[in-house]
């Protein structure tokens, strides 16, 4: 199973027990009794949590893959340069060289959104999902404030 399908799986499922949870909420505000319409409204506060959660997680994947295909077009795309052993694994080394080069791009640029993103690619084959992620959001935000360029230039 691929990635991609399972999180629509996951997303599916999230969506079902969110409206099982509305539903039980809606039964339990019907009771009448205080404790029930307490529980009941508290139900409709999960399923709210967990569809904003999922709408973030596809904004995201939207706006680095929307990222990824702009810089393969202009041909900036980070090549896979790492060694690897034989069962595929990235070597550890490698990945540490690999960040450092891509470190000091970003800091010899820090407004330009592409080295962001090779950056936090860098950080991915390292095995730093969260910095991955923190750093691609930065790499998201400079792309969205960078000024459109001109089609007459």
């Amino acid at each position: 199973m691929t990635s991609r399908t399972g999180f629509f799986l996951l997303s599916g499922v999230l969506l079902l027990v969110a409206l099982l949870c509305v539903g039980e909420g809606v039964q339990l505000i019907a009771t009448g009794k205080p404790l029930g319409i307490g529980i009941g409204v508290c139900a409709f506060v999960i399923p709210v949590i967990g569809v904003w959660f999922l709408r973030q997680t596809v904004r995201f994947g939207r706006d680095s893959e929307r990222l990824a295909r702009e810089l393969e077009a202009e041909g900036g795309l980070p090549v896979d340069e790492l060694a690897r052993s034989r069962g595929g694994r990235i070597d550890r080394a490698s990945a540490d060289a690999v960040f450092a080069r891509r470190q000091a791009e970003a800091e010899a640029a820090p407004g330009d959104w592409r080295v962001w993103f090779r950056l936090a690619v860098a950080y991915a084959d390292a095995g730093d999902t969260p910095r991955a992620r923190k750093t691609m959001q930065h790499a998201i935000k400079l792309h969205s404030t960078e000024p459109a360029r001109s089609s007459t230039a």
